[in-house]
């Protein structure tokens, strides 16, 4: 049962997840805005991380903080452990300073449209009255925002896709999708780092490898990111991939 146990300030609230996780939500719409408070947060936690925490989990709006009762309380016993960890929140998120400062990357995604690659590249024209050079065209000229991974390891949930080609999900997820495929779902585009059943409407494939076990971090896109996604024909998709491998 989640029960809110306090509200840092008027555009923010701090609610316990049982006895052993909090959340603290900076708002409800997925905005820039917001995207930056979270983030500032997380390098903080990065940094100076709050006593008996085990990890968190960030979202496009909020970040859940899961820790160690037992050890919260050996370092501080007044209040319970909720109570703790939310004052905590309280005093970090009063002296933070959201990331407008941070310089963010900005990375150029090759992407081969259409084809084998993108099998339902012709659905998502057709269902938005468009042709299919327009669709790609549409897609590759915005500049998309990573907001968090989440779903598959190194899965990049991004915001900035243009209304014009947002097409719901497919009504029966494929089985298996191959690692590279970028795909829309709603008014979401994202690239499967990953081979994964899943059910977004495929309309490409990059040959940039996005999750990376061998490396740390290991997924090649972090959450802050500017991402700008290029057309390229099979031939050079094939030269980049002999060129990476």
């Amino acid at each position: 049962m989640v029960q809110t146990t306090c509200h840092a300030n008027t555009d923010i609230q701090i609610k316990s997840l049982g006895d052993s996780a909090i959340i603290i939500y900076f708002g409800n719409e997925i905005e820039i805005s917001i995207h930056k408070r979270v983030k500032a947060l997380l390098d903080y936690l990065d940094k100076e991380p709050i006593e008996g925490m085990i990890e968190y989990v960030p979202s496009y709006t909020s970040v859940t903080i899961y820790y160690n009762p037992l050890q919260v309380l050996q370092k501080n016993k007044k209040g319970s452990p909720s109570e703790i960890i939310s004052f905590q929140l309280e005093e970090i998120v009063k002296k933070l300073k959201s990331s407008n400062e941070q310089v963010a990357r900005k990375i150029e995604i090759p992407v081969c449209y259409g084809g084998g690659f993108g099998p339902d590249l012709e659905y998502v024209a057709k269902h938005n009255n468009l042709t299919t050079d327009e669709v790609i065209s549409i897609h590759s000229s915005k500049e998309y925002l990573v907001y968090m991974l989440g779903f598959a390891p190194g899965f990049p949930f991004v915001g900035g896709m243009s209304t014009q080609i947002a097409t719901p999900r497919r009504k029966e997820p494929r089985s298996a999708i191959l690692a590279g495929s970028v795909g829309i779902a709603g008014n979401q585009t994202g690239i499967y780092p990953i081979s994964t059943p899943g059910g977004w409407q495929l309309i490409g494939r990059t040959p940039v490898r996005l999750f990376l076990s061998e490396q740390n971090p290991p997924s090649f896109l972090q959450a802050g990111d500017i991402i700008k996604f290029k057309s390229i024909s099979l031939k050079e998709f094939n030269e980049y991939k002999e060129e990476t491998s």
